[in-house]
């Protein structure tokens, strides 16, 4: 088997691997634990493989979910397809995890939806689509603080699900699925669609932050590299 896909993400609940060959999914691992990334995905990848008896040789490029997503989990996928696409010496293509709930939604027959997913801090992350097409930029949001207009839409994503007094119906899914995100990513490949760098999307500052210290030496290494 040849020309392979890994597709990953941990920017939800779901730590979530899939390998995708044009636009069929060869397999696809999948565990629901919002604590233990770390620990979880790259025995995840090692079953994958096993599991259909191909070897990391088979890759021709990787997918990684770039969030928005809480900080500890997302940066587990990122460092992890970051560190595979230069040891495999293959591309690694990153893509907004809503855009891969939406692909998902977008099988079925709704239209006009919103992905809401949970961002911690009694907030959510979200955008709003049109037949799988993102209409707006992700946003992070207290979900009594959404436009009525966003409210009354059905919604996917594990927001949706811990805010139902919020959100007007919940739908499928609760968490990105990787088989979904290496399709979506697999199909931009081919016609040119938005990819992006593997650089996580938080739109807020991490929870844990560096002592007033810390940051000074920061920003004078970061001031050093800029000069000429």
């Amino acid at each position: 088997m040849s020309g392979l896909l890994l597709a990953l993400d941990t920017s939800t609940s779901a730590v979530t691997v899939a390998l995708v060959s044009g636009a069929e999914v060869v397999a696809e691992q999948t565990v629901v634990d919002a604590r233990r990334h770390t620990e979880i995905l790259m025995p995840l990848v090692r079953d994958l493989f096993d599991g259909v008896g191909v070897t990391r040789a088979n890759v021709t490029a990787l997918a990684v979910g770039v969030g928005p997503g809480p900080f500890t989990g997302l940066r587990v996928g990122i460092t992890t397809a970051a560190t595979l696409s230069y040891v495999l010496g293959v591309p690694a293509h990153g893509v907004c995890s809503l855009d891969a709930i939406a692909h998902q939604v977008a099988t079925s027959d709704v239209e006009e939806f919103v992905v809401a997913t949970d961002a911690r801090r009694k907030e959510v992350y979200w955008a709003r689509y049109l037949r799988g097409e993102r209409e707006s930029e992700p946003q992070v949001h207290k979900p009594a603080g959404l436009p009525d207009e966003v409210r009354v839409l059905p919604a996917a994503g594990r927001g949706a699900r811990l805010y139902p007094e919020v959100f007007a119906s919940a739908m499928e899914p609760a968490d990105v699925s990787a088989a979904h995100l290496g399709l979506l990513v697999g199909s931009r490949l081919r016609d040119g669609g938005e990819l992006l760098p593997l650089q996580p999307l938080y739109l807020r500052q991490p929870d844990a932050v560096p002592s007033a210290g810390q940051k000074s030496a920061l920003t004078s290494l970061a001031g050093q590299r800029r000069r000429p």
